[in-house]
């Protein structure tokens, strides 16, 4: 059976409201957490950026509830070894209840330390790379590794879980598809696209989690909710390798622009009518989701959370 978990957006809301919107995602039945990882904002309208890592830290202390990354980058600005061991502290921490979800990331988060932006195929040799380099530091033991991307010298993870954390590998294409068959616990996908899922169970994957999510917005005024998506997320209708190739939020800014109102309303489920919220995430449950996330935009959060408590969740839960 599908499970619902709600989706901390580190782009938009500060450390303070991510924790208290976990508490509230915990009392409205929500039973899964999983966090944004970016170093900057979509867009200056969203305007926060806090560090994933300290957040898992602090959802560990507040809530009970599972944490997914979705996604971090284990492969620039943070190298495997310092990634395995933030997702082995975070995995202890939450007592194995941590899902390390990575991708292959983009250039707005990653360049910042200088690093030239490669082609998508290297970037995913270096997502496979880090992955396998990973996997040998969450045993405890000591690790050498001399591959074509990364070095590892003498390394070893003192403070693991019990069990390793799984790692998720998400994928926007076929061969990102056929990579996370090939070489991961699940599938992270952000929309319900069977050709992807397919292509991940037909590459090895099938017997193995598939998850994603999306974001809405509750508002009992359909037009101010698609106005709120289109003033923050209207980078999440952008059409191709735009989302993984841009640098900075003023590039977003730039390319937003030509998102139209009508395009947030068609892709984001927008409104105080239950059912638009129900109809949206059923698609995911028929596509063969196990785990699907919800984010919220905006400021109703009191609302989405007592809609979603009350209406939404029984519902898809009947």
């Amino acid at each position: 059976m599908t499970e619902f978990g709600y989706f901390l957006s580190c782009e938009e809301f500060t450390p303070d409201q991510l924790l208290d919107q976990a508490r509230r995602a915990a009392d409205a039945g929500f039973t899964r957490l999983a966090i944004s990882d970016h170093f900057h904002p979509w867009n200056d309208a969203q305007g926060s950026s806090p560090f994933a890592w300290s957040m898992i830290g602090a959802l560990s202390q507040t809530v009970d509830l599972p944490v997914t990354t979705l996604v971090t980058c284990p492969t620039t600005r943070l190298h495997p070894v310092i990634t395995a061991q933030a997702a082995a502290t975070s995995s202890v921490l939450l007592n194995d209840r941590f899902t390390l979800g990575v991708g292959t990331g983009e250039a707005l988060n990653e360049h910042v330390l200088g690093d030239p932006w490669p082609r998508h195929a290297e970037r995913a040799d270096m997502l496979e790379e880090a992955v396998e380099v990973m996997r040998k530091l969450f045993t405890g033991e000591l690790v050498n590794h001399q591959g074509r991307h990364y070095t590892v010298d003498n390394a070893r993870l003192y403070t693991v879980p019990g069990t390793p954390p799984p790692v998720y590998v998400s994928g926007f294409g076929p061969n990102a598809a056929e990579l996370a068959g090939r070489i991961a616990d699940g599938f992270v996908l952000m929309g319900p696209e069977q050709e992807l899922i397919d292509a991940f169970r037909q590459a090895g994957g099938s017997d193995k989690p598939v998850i994603g999510g999306l974001k809405v917005c509750w508002n009992t005024d359909r037009d101010k909710a698609i106005d709120t998506v289109h003033r923050l997320w209207p980078s999440e209708v952008l059409p191709g390798e735009l989302g993984q190739i841009l640098p900075t939020p003023a590039h977003f800014e730039q390319a937003g622009q030509l998102v139209t109102r009508d395009q947030v309303a068609e892709n984001t489920p927008c409104g105080g009518d239950p059912d638009e919220h129900v109809t949206a995430i059923r698609t995911y449950i028929d596509a063969g989701f196990d785990e699907v996330y919800v984010g919220q935009i905006g400021p109703e959060q009191d609302a989405f959370f007592d809609n979603y408590r009350k209406t939404v969740l029984p519902a898809l839960k009947a």
